[in-house]
């Protein structure tokens, strides 16, 4: 478990210690946590030395997810982009064993970009074939109707995972489970990303959680045993956005997951 970058000033004094300099977050988050989704590769695509530097700030075994930056997902939707693939991918290749899932976030896709679920998977296909094998990544849509099981298939055939997330108008996360086989690599990836507007119509610092998600978590909980019940790796982000901060999202989860644990063992004896 972790967050959805790490980065953030108004942490300090909370989650950081006071004083905390931003040189120093990601190290003192790495006490904390072992991965974390890294939002600014998203913004443009890190040098070769940044990509050393994050790796170098956290310890063994710690995992450091990135996204494949906005040209290519949104920009270009994934036309004349070998270029810009190819020099993320080189950064992401300096991180070495540090190196967590490489996710491919799309926003909600109109017509006007494409006409059809088929018409993205027709894009989709032939640029996955283009991808280096062996790395692990994760692919995110966030049209509800899109998921089924021509994406899945799709993601399957070249091992990458399809990205459940906790977002307004897609579907809960319980349901698709129960009604698809949504684990398409060897691991599975989790993101509560929230309603940005919402929230922040609301507040404008993340030091905080401002709205109650127990019965999400009530709902999720089940879910990710299920997922675990595969005997794959689970990674899950939260972001500031899903309640008002992400640290205190995960506690919330832990808390729920240990509650639900205690009663299933209560039940059973």
């Amino acid at each position: 478990m972790g967050t959805s970058s790490f980065s953030h000033e108004s942490w300090v004094g909370g989650f950081y210690p006071a004083g905390a300099k931003p040189g120093d977050f990601l190290s003192l988050y790495a006490q904390r946590y072992d991965t974390v989704e890294i939002d600014a590769t998203f913004y443009r695509i890190p040098s070769q030395a940044q990509a050393r530097s994050w790796a170098m700030k956290v310890p063994d075994g710690f995992k450091i997810a990135l996204k494949v930056p906005r040209v290519v997902t949104h920009e270009k939707l994934l036309l004349d982009c070998a270029d810009d693939m190819k020099a993320f991918l080189n950064a992401c290749d300096e991180m070495g064993d540090r190196l967590g899932a490489i996710l491919f976030q799309f926003q909600y896709l109109h017509k006007d970009a494409f006409a059809s679920v088929n018409a993205f998977l027709a894009r989709l296909a032939p640029f996955l074939e283009t991808l280096p094998p062996g790395k692990p990544y994760a692919l995110e849509v966030r049209n509800g109707g899109w998921v089924g099981a021509p994406l899945l298939d799709l993601l399957r055939r070249h091992r990458i995972a399809y990205a459940l997330i906790d977002y307004p108008w897609m579907p809960p996360a319980d349901e698709l489970v129960r009604k698809l086989d949504v684990v398409t690599s060897d691991f599975a990836y989790v993101r509560w990303l929230g309603d940005r507007k919402g929230i922040e119509a609301r507040t404008e610092s993340w030091d905080k959680l401002i709205v109650d998600r127990t019965a999400e978590m009530e709902r999720w909980v089940p879910t990710l045993a299920t997922l675990l019940e595969r005997n794959i790796e689970l990674f899950g982000y939260f972001n500031n956005h899903y309640a008002g901060h992400a640290p205190g999202s995960i506690e919330l989860l832990r808390r729920v997951w240990r509650e639900r644990l205690g009663a299933g063992a209560a039940a059973a004896s």
